[in-house]
Parts: C-alpha cells; sequence; structure tokens
C-alpha cells in the first residue's frame, strides 16, 4: 500500500470521526434544547431530614406525568408525621429551571416542601413568622440548596423567573432558598441597583426595596399576564388544559400568603435532632423556624 493512498485513508478516517463528534456535539444541544422546551424534565432531590433520595420525571412530551407528580407529592411529604398532598405542578417547573440554570447538575437537598396543618399550627404557636395560609401548607413551596452552588446565585435565579415566591436565607445555620408557586414577591427585596442588573431595562414586576416600580415594570407585568397556566386537577390527570387562578389573583394576592417575616431554618442533623427529641424544655426560636 502506497504513503499515499495510506494518508488519504487516515484523512478519511480522521473526517469520519469529526463527524460523529459533531453530530454527538448536536444531539447533545438536540437534547438540551428538548428539555429547555418542556418536553422531558426529571428532578433528582435528596431530603435532608430523612436521608432519602427521589429521580424522578415529572413531565413528558410537554405534558405533566401524574405518576411522577404523585412520587413527588409522596416523597415531599411533611417529615414529621408523613401527612402528604397533592403538591403544585407549577413547583416543580419553577425548581426545574432554576436548577438548569445555576445547578451545574448538583444535588437538590430538601429542608422542607409540604407542611401538614397540624405542623403548621404547631410551628405557628412556636413562632410568629409563620404565615397562616402558609405556601408549605398549600403544596405550592420549597425550601432548599443545590450542592456547590451559592445560594444567592439560587436566589437571582429565582427572581428573573417571576413565577412566584423567593425567600432568601443566607445566615442560617445551613443557608438556603425558599421558592414557591404563589405570588410574585421577593424577601427581602432587592435594591433598585440588583434588580437593574438581573432586568436590563428594569423590566420586572419585582418591586425595589426603596418603593415604587422598576421602569419597565408595565412591558413585564403584560407578559407576565400572557402566559398560560394547567390546573391542578388536569395535572394529576395527565392532561394539558385548563388554566390556573387568574394572572392579577397570582401576582398581588392576599396578605396572608406572604412569608416574609419568616425565621431562617437551621437543617438539623441526625444527632441534632435525637438531642432535640430528648428535651424536655422549650425549642429555642432557631429550631421554631426549621422551616421557612
Amino acid at each position: 500500500m502506497s504513503r499515499q493512498t495510506v494518508l488519504s485513508r487516515a484523512k478519511r478516517g480522521a473526517g469520519v470521526a469529526l463527524l460523529g463528534v459533531v453530530a454527538l456535539i448536536a444531539a447533545s444541544e438536540g437534547t438540551q434544547n428538548a428539555q429547555a422546551n418542556g418536553d422531558t424534565r426529571t428532578l433528582t432531590l435528596y431530603h435532608t431530614h430523612r436521608g432519602d433520595t427521589l429521580t424522578v420525571t415529572f413531565k413528558r412530551n410537554g405534558r405533566y406525568d401524574a405518576e411522577g407528580l404523585r412520587k413527588l407529592s409522596y416523597f415531599l411529604r411533611d417529615w414529621r408525621n408523613d401527612k402528604q398532598t397533592r403538591m403544585e405542578p407549577r413547583l416543580f417547573d419553577i425548581v426545574w429551571e432554576v436548577h438548569r440554570e445555576v445547578g451545574r447538575g448538583q444535588m437538590i437537598n430538601i429542608v422542607s416542601s409540604y407542611r401538614s396543618p397540624e405542623t403548621n399550627a404547631m410551628l405557628r404557636a412556636r413562632s410568629r413568622g409563620v404565615a397562616k395560609f402558609s405556601q408549605h401548607m398549600l403544596g405550592r413551596a420549597m425550601d432548599f440548596y443545590i450542592t456547590g452552588v451559592p445560594v444567592s446565585a439560587v436566589r437571582e435565579a429565582g427572581v428573573r423567573l417571576q413565577r412566584g415566591g423567593v425567600g432568601f436565607y443566607p445566615t442560617s445555620g445551613r443557608p438556603f432558598v425558599h421558592l414557591d408557586a404563589g405570588n410574585i414577591r421577593a424577601w427581602p427585596r432587592m435594591s433598585r441597583t440588583q434588580l437593574a442588573r438581573l432586568f436590563p431595562g428594569g423590566k420586572t414586576v419585582h418591586q425595589p426595596a426603596e418603593g415604587g416600580h422598576m421602569p419597565g415594570y408595565q412591558v413585564a407585568a403584560a407578559e407576565l399576564k400572557a402566559r398560560g397556566g394547567v390546573s391542578l386537577d388536569d395535572a394529576y390527570a395527565g392532561s394539558g388544559g385548563g388554566k390556573s387562578k387568574g394572572f392579577f389573583a397570582r401576582l398581588f394576592g392576599s396578605d396572608d400568603e406572604d412569608e416574609t417575616e419568616i425565621a431562617p431554618t437551621v437543617v438539623a442533623t441526625a444527632a441534632t435532632r435525637r438531642a432535640a427529641t430528648a428535651r424536655t424544655a422549650a425549642p429555642a426560636a432557631s429550631d421554631d423556624a426549621e422551616e421557612a
């Protein structure tokens, strides 16, 4: 075989390999784009109180997967008494989108999610910062942190989405972020400078800490109003039809749904949980505020 023939075949082989790499990259990008469009959405969660992990696909072909939603609802049950509810599917979309933006493929660590009426009443008796109609009690909230990701980055991603509430607890024993599918709000509020950095042109419905609205408020409100929704019953029935509650009800809602005064959480280890169980004295304030 001549030297020229060998070189020609080597070039062809290199070309095929290069095309293979390009095809692999394209396929990867195609998969990512499909997921970004909502065709397939999967979450992997670790529960910090129970120590168990769940990986579940909750959306397929752009529609909620009823079985996946039921698995998530059970996993996110009240860890104190194992009571559960049908969790709001939009919450999973919010968490998924935030994780896609800043999660780096790392674990989502659950501090708190569903809170039964009994647990909520107990916490309200121990702390003035627990809302009577908590988003946790309504199955619309999740407190979590992402391994290796600054909670400030998670907070900013949640605020940028403008899909619900964003609570920021950077001084907790284990810093975390609260996300919910309730009214669009944030606590503490960001300054005008912070919001301008996240929203060029000030196109946001988030109100700055200084008061008033950002310059692009009206445009942002009009865009958000155009968003559709899926009702809870339709989601758990596997249907994509129906609408969620009205835009302005979600945007401005009642004060009862606001949890801005809830104190930060301290994530308990197995040892501290055993110690807390053994105590006969009233628990400290930091224990009261274990859930936001």
